[in-house]
C-alpha cells in the first residue's frame, strides 16, 4: 500500500468565520424571523434542524459512498480518510434528524417514535453506518479493513433514495417530502430551510476537515508504530 502523508491544512480562518455567522443567521430565522406556522404552533419550527440535518446525512453518506468507491478503485489512502470522515459526521446529523423528529413527534402524533416506514428506514441508515464505524475499530489489518468499510459504506448510500422514496412506496404517516410535488411551505420557510441546510452544511464540512485531518495523523502514528515494532 502507497504511505501517503497526514493531512497538514488546519481550518482556514474565512471558513470558520462563515460557518459562525451562518449558524448564527440561520437561528435568528428559524426562531425569530420566519413567521408562526398556524396548525403546529411553536414546535414545527424543529422542522428547519430536522430537515435540514436529515440533507446533511445524506450529503455526508453520499460523499463517504463515492469516496469508498474512489478507493476502490485506485487503493489510495486519502478517498479512505474521506469516506470515514464523511461517513462519521453524516451519522451525527442522522442522530440529530432522529432526535429532532421525535421531539416533534411527541406533541403532533402523541408519541415519541412510531414504527413509520420513513422513520424505520432512517433508522437503519444510521445503524448501518454504526455496524461501519464498529468495523472500522474491529477489523486491525489496515487494508483490509478500507476495503470492507467500503463496500458497507457504498451499501449504505443504496438505502438513501429508500428512506427518501418511503413515502410514496409505503402508507406512512410522516409528512410527505415539502420540496417534492406533494408538499407545498410557504416561501419564507423554504428561505429558512434552505439557508438552515447551507448553514448546517458548512458545519458538515469544517467536521469533515478536521476528521479526516484526524485519520490521517492516526495512519501515520500506526506506520510509526510498525516500524518501532519492525526495529
Amino acid at each position: 500500500m502507497n504511505r501517503e502523508p497526514a493531512y497538514s491544512d488546519a481550518l482556514p480562518v474565512w471558513l470558520i468565520a462563515a460557518t459562525g455567522v451562518a449558524v448564527l443567521i440561520s437561528m435568528y430565522l428559524i426562531f425569530v424571523w420566519v413567521p408562526m406556522e398556524s396548525t403546529m404552533g411553536v414546535v414545527q419550527r424543529i422542522f428547519y434542524l430536522h430537515v435540514g440535518s436529515a440533507f446533511v446525512a445524506f450529503l455526508g453518506f453520499i460523499i463517504g459512498g463515492v469516496a469508498s468507491i474512489r478507493y476502490l478503485a485506485t487503493r489510495r489512502n486519502r478517498f479512505d480518510d474521506l469516506s470515514v470522515a464523511a461517513n462519521e459526521v453524516g451519522l451525527v446529523f442522522a442522530l440529530v434528524c432522529l432526535s429532532m423528529g421525535s421531539l416533534w413527534a411527541k406533541p403532533i402524533w402523541g408519541v415519541y417514535w412510531a414504527w413509520d416506514a420513513r422513520l424505520t428506514t432512517m433508522l437503519l441508515l444510521a445503524l448501518i453506518y454504526v455496524a461501519y464505524l464498529i468495523l472500522r475499530e474491529s477489523v486491525v489489518e489496515a487494508t483490509q479493513r478500507a476495503v470492507v468499510c467500503a463496500v458497507v459504506s457504498i451499501f449504505g448510500m443504496v438505502d438513501i433514495p429508500i428512506v427518501y422514496m418511503a413515502n410514496q412506496w409505503w402508507r406512512t404517516q410522516h409528512p410527505a417530502p415539502v420540496l417534492s410535488g406533494e408538499g407545498s411551505i410557504d416561501p419564507s420557510m423554504r428561505f429558512v430551510l434552505y439557508f438552515t441546510f447551507f448553514a448546517m452544511a458548512l458545519v458538515f464540512w469544517c467536521l469533515v476537515r478536521l476528521r479526516r485531518r484526524l485519520e490521517g495523523l492516526k495512519r501515520e502514528a500506526e506506520a510509526l508504530r510498525r516500524a518501532v515494532h519492525a526495529v
